[in-house]
């Protein structure tokens, strides 16, 4: 017996051991549905790969892996996954209930690490919802929000749930993917409660964060328009678009629009970038830096490859990487996100190259804080970029650390530097309006006093000229102008008794500078005038005075020397002509020898012409703002109007009027010299000069 004994031992020993026989999943049982929802957390059965068997109902998954579904696959020992992954939890609603119906709420899947991805909800084999599509052409809506799917009447089944994640990104961590919040289940009137109460609970966390964005976007328009009022406020612009790019970052993050997944990630970093971009030339105009031509060229030129390389980069992430290609597409997303990411330190430079510039408080305020908002975005995005290789996820969770929350609302690092840059913005634009409204004063009381001065300048009367009828109005298109007309009479000394000088210009541009050129000339017309009173000298006088005083800018004049015995010698630099309505004959409009404008060249020859008045002939000056007077068509006056008007002899007041009922846009000055008939009293027929002024 004993050679049979050891034969038999060997042959047991040799044969292996009957294995365990596999653990039955658990069935959670779920008694009655109340008004509140139940968590299907627990242990879920859990398997990597994909096949279309593992939604049946009556397939055994006992052999499967159990996970919990509160955390992501990632963080239970699937480090890096990506690809399809089912989740199976054997559920007996039975207890709720004859007839009562039940319903699910599905939260997205995937977790911030691994952006989302599509899924499909099976019961007892049966597909009752999904998110997205699944691959080939795999697309799901960016951070869509919880969703509620119908189970039918209460039984019992297999609840399975099929996943899928994308080949991985280079900010992609390696830790998420999968389920992380647990499926809730009750009747349909407690999910539709449920879901009313995550969504207020989700806005009011975020109310803190919208109201925020919201003062962006306000200041944002009010800088927009500001600038449009003055485009010289480049700052002012760039601060803007800032503001009005943040709101845009919050909507598309935020506001549950249904866009692709692909389409939302690669343009958020465009506006991420764009972001960026804006606060380099606020810092540039803002440290004063913008004077330095290279230094304006290069953060240019830096802008433009930055966003070139965020497109290329949205062209990247929009692709299917669920194919061949995937590694190709991983390196290309790694590259161009290095950059544009190191790229963002471009502030930290603008910022020392403005150390030691003499900037006001308020601008070192916004510059210090925009390029803190900037270390800090570089810290959190450049932590995560390749962190499943390099594992510096801590140095992320550093800079995401919650430090306090108010009603929900949470605060980490990055909020806090966001809100103060917000203040900082609104200090500045404070101090922008208290400053704008001290200049505006300052300016108004300076027109006040160029008023003032022109109203001087500019006669009020006329003096009393033997034999003549004289009639002048200056209307101003602004609060101070740059025509300017003088009548000075002669004395008696000169062997002219009875003569008088009439001068009339129109200063090149607007405004007070143009006011302040006007005293100048009216000055040195009065010097002159005191000397000689030929009309070419005097204007000779005033070209040499004004040469290297007009800054490519310059002055027609007219200068006319009218004598008691109705003789006229003129002299003209540049300005129109002026028209002689001789008595019962056509409106004659004088030929004066063409010459150039004062102020353009030094040595300029001017030539008299003489020609002479009988009585009854009126003699009308003027300036181009009678004749380029415009509709609301934008149709100008033009000569055959003003010929046409002339012709029917008004005073310089009918003149005017006609000029601004059509519609003023230059300063208008009309002088009318009229010879009365032998032995008329000349007293009777001088006018007082009528100034209107432009309303304020």
């Amino acid at each position: 017996m004993l050679f049979l004994a050891v034969p038999c031992a060997s042959w047991c020993a040799s044969t292996p051991a009957t294995r365990p026989a596999a653990r039955q999943p658990d069935t959670l049982v779920i008694g009655g549905l109340g008004q509140g929802t139940v968590e299907l957390g627990g242990l879920w059965q859990f398997k990597t790969g994909d096949d279309s068997a593992w939604a049946r109902p009556g397939f055994d998954d006992s052999h499967w892996e159990r996970l919990r579904v509160d955390r992501t696959y990632g963080s239970q020992g699937h480090f890096a996954y990506h690809g399809y992954a089912w989740y199976r939890r054997h559920i007996d609603f039975a207890g709720a209930g004859t007839g009562q119906k039940v319903a699910l709420i599905v939260f997205p899947i995937g977790s911030y690490d691994a952006w989302g991805g599509p899924y499909e909800i099976y019961w007892n084999g049966v597909l009752v919802g999904r998110e997205g599509k699944m691959p080939p052409g795999a697309e799901w809506r960016f951070r869509p929000p919880p969703d509620s799917f119908g189970l039918g009447e209460a039984r019992s089944g297999v609840l399975a749930i099929r996943t899928w994640i994308p080949p991985l990104k280079f900010i992609d961590t390696g830790g998420g993917g999968g389920i992380y919040v647990p499926p809730l289940a009750g009747s349909p009137q407690a999910v539709t409660a449920e879901l009313g109460a995550l969504d207020h609970q989700w806005l009011a966390g975020r109310q803190f964060y919208f109201d925020e964005n919201l003062l962006y976007g306000i200041l944002g328009i009010l800088g927009l328009v500001a600038w449009l009022r003055d485009r010289s406020l480049k700052a002012l612009f760039w601060m803007a678009i800032y503001a009005l790019l943040q709101p845009v970052h919050v909507v598309l993050y935020n506001a549950h629009l249904g866009l692709p997944h692909h389409f939302v990630y690669g343009f958020d970093n465009v506006i991420e970038t764009l972001s960026n971009i804006s606060l380099w030339f606020l810092l540039l105009y803002l440290l004063g830096l913008d004077a330095r031509l290279k230094l304006r060229q290069w953060t240019f030129r830096l802008a433009v490859a930055d966003l070139a390389i965020a497109l290329l980069e949205w062209f990247v992430t929009s692709r299917d990487w669920d194919t061949p290609f995937v590694l190709t597409w991983q390196i290309a997303d790694a590259v161009l996100f290095f950059i544009t990411t190191a790229a963002s330190l471009f502030s930290l430079v603008l910022l020392a190259y403005g150390v030691g510039k003499r900037v006001s408080f308020a601008n070192w305020l916004v510059a210090a804080s925009a390029s803190t908002v900037s270390l800090i975005g570089f810290v959190r995005i450049s932590s995560l970029e390749g962190s499943r290789f390099t594992h510096m996820r801590s140095v992320y969770l550093m800079v995401q650390h919650q430090f306090f929350t108010i009603h929900g609302n949470y605060f980490d690092t990055q909020n806090i530097a966001v809100t103060l840059l917000l203040l900082a913005i609104i200090y500045s634009v404070f101090r922008y309006s208290a400053e704008q409204t001290r200049r505006k004063g300052a300016l108004e009381q300076e027109f006040k006093s160029a008023q003032e001065l022109q109203r001087i300048l500019i006669p009020e009367s006329l003096p009393a000229l033997k034999g003549y009828a004289v009639t002048s109005d200056y209307r101003p298109a602004h609060e101070v102008g740059g025509d300017f007309f003088q009548v000075i009479a002669q004395p008696a000394v000169s062997g002219l008794a009875g003569a008088a000088l009439f001068v009339i210009g129109d200063v090149s541009g607007k405004g007070l500078k143009a006011a302040m050129t006007v005293s100048l000339l009216v000055g040195a017309v009065r010097t002159l005038a005191e000397q000689s009173s030929d009309p070419a000298w005097i204007l000779t006088g005033l070209n040499r005075r004004l040469e290297g005083r007009m800054q490519n800018g310059f002055v027609t004049c007219l200068v006319l020397r009218l004598e008691a015995s109705g003789k006229c010698v003129a002299s003209n630099a540049g300005h129109l002509s002026p028209f002689l309505n001789h008595k019962g004959m056509e409106l004659e409009e004088m030929n004066l020898p063409a010459a150039l404008p004062l102020g353009l060249v030094p040595d300029v020859r001017y030539e008299n012409v003489s020609f002479t008045m009988a009585a009854g002939d009126r003699l009308t000056l003027y300036t181009d703002g009678l004749l380029e007077a415009r509709n609301n068509a934008r149709e100008l006056f033009g000569f055959d109007r003003v010929r046409d008007l002339i012709a029917t002899s008004p005073d310089a007041d009918a003149a005017s009027d006609a000029a601004v009922a059509f519609g003023q846009d230059d300063d208008i000055t009309v002088l009318t010299v009229t010879r009365a008939a032998a032995g008329a009293d000349s007293a009777t027929l001088t006018l007082a000069t009528e100034i209107a002024h432009a309303p304020a």
